[in-house]
């Protein structure tokens, strides 16, 4: 898929859970290498002890050896055990000096990842989900998951207020370029939807890809968040009925959409022109759902225009446009399915692949 960057926009947010930073996994590989690292010293100062002196005993036994090779890549070097020989010196100089280098980049790499890099991450995360409120999370950043963003954006969201939850490192780079906030993990884990504080969004997008998927993590979301908006991408029609009785505010299928369009569009060469410019935000119309103003309260369908109201949804009735020229006024608590002109406006291109 295409990164797409908005000009103007500066803004990266990669938030790390302490399970991304594996902090156990990190140290048990880093003290292997020493170990191994080690070894090597030590092997290599076996075949040079001749030219090796012990100022003690005279002798170098495996145990002095040991000793040396340990003092020697700690740096500490008390001088009982010195090389003499041209050899054992160009081996402590050229071999061993950046070896001894190496073990202390990874200790000083080692604390600042373990301890250093884990307290900023925290900072970070905690200021940022600080912040976070009536903000939208998409989960699953795949071509679906890229589109929604990049049409939210275009429809006026700010970056701020869009979490993007994916386990792929490529897809999270690409949102990054969107300016999006990013958490890289599986949003089906509850922990992670908590990073996202799901408790405090506005709505939960669900896109991952795979329609079992989908389903847990919209489980998982409606567990924390029992009434939070959430809509789901199903892969095959048949799950719909899953995602509804799972409690799924909304639900697409992408495929059958898009065969109805397709079946829609047969000797209609405009009809796709027009519906890409009904649904996105680069359009020259646009839907808008929004309940009554208190202006606009006693008012009848043709006081709105140009707007053209389709639907009136009114205490579980639905009025459509046909039923709202008899000049019936507007009252409080309805809900509002407009067409808005949007004069000046040019027709947007779909993302290509």
């Amino acid at each position: 898929m295409p990164p797409v960057r908005p000009s103007g926009r500066r803004f990266e947010q990669l938030l790390f859970t302490r399970a991304d930073l594996r902090p156990g996994r990190t140290l048990l590989v880093r003290m292997g290498l020493v170990l191994a690292l080690f070894a090597l010293v030590f092997l290599v100062l076996w075949f040079e002890r001749d030219g090796l002196k012990d100022n003690v005993d005279q002798q170098m036994t495996a145990i002095d050896v040991l000793y040396f090779a340990m003092v020697t890549m700690t740096t500490v070097g008390y001088g009982d055990i010195v090389p003499v020989s041209q050899e054992a010196r160009l081996v402590d100089a050229l071999f061993i000096t950046p070896i001894r280098l190496l073990m202390w980049f990874l200790f000083l790499g080692t604390a600042y990842q373990l301890v250093v890099s884990q307290y900023r991450e925290g900072y970070r995360m905690a200021k940022v989900q600080a912040a976070l409120r009536d903000h939208i999370i998409v989960c699953g950043f795949g071509y679906t998951g890229w589109s929604t963003a990049k049409e939210l954006l275009a429809k006026g969201v700010d970056a701020e207020r869009v979490v993007i939850i994916e386990p792929r490192e490529e897809r999270i780079r690409t949102a990054l370029e969107l300016g999006l906030i990013a958490l890289r993990g599986d949003a089906t884990q509850e922990a992670l939807l908590r990073h996202a504080v799901v408790e405090r969004a506005r709505a939960v997008i669900v896109t991952a890809g795979r329609d079992d998927t989908n389903a847990l993590i919209l489980l998982t979301a409606r567990h924390l968040h029992p009434t939070v908006e959430i809509l789901v991408s199903a892969v095959e029609e048949e799950n719909v009925k899953v995602f509804q009785q799972g409690g799924a505010t909304g639900i697409i299928s992408p495929s059958t959409f898009g065969g109805y369009l397709l079946a829609a569009a047969v000797g209609h060469p405009h009809f796709m022109e027009y519906v890409q410019d009904l649904l996105t935000a680069g359009g020259r119309v646009n839907l808008v759902e929004r309940s009554v103003r208190p202006d606009e309260v006693g008012r009848t369908a043709s006081d709105l225009k140009p707007d053209i109201i389709l639907r009136l949804y009114r205490q579980g009735t639905v009025l459509q446009f046909w039923d709202l020229q008899d000049g019936r006024k507007l009252e409080t608590g309805d809900m509002l399915v407009i067409l808005k002109s949007l004069p000046g406006a040019t027709a947007s291109s779909p993302p290509t692949a």
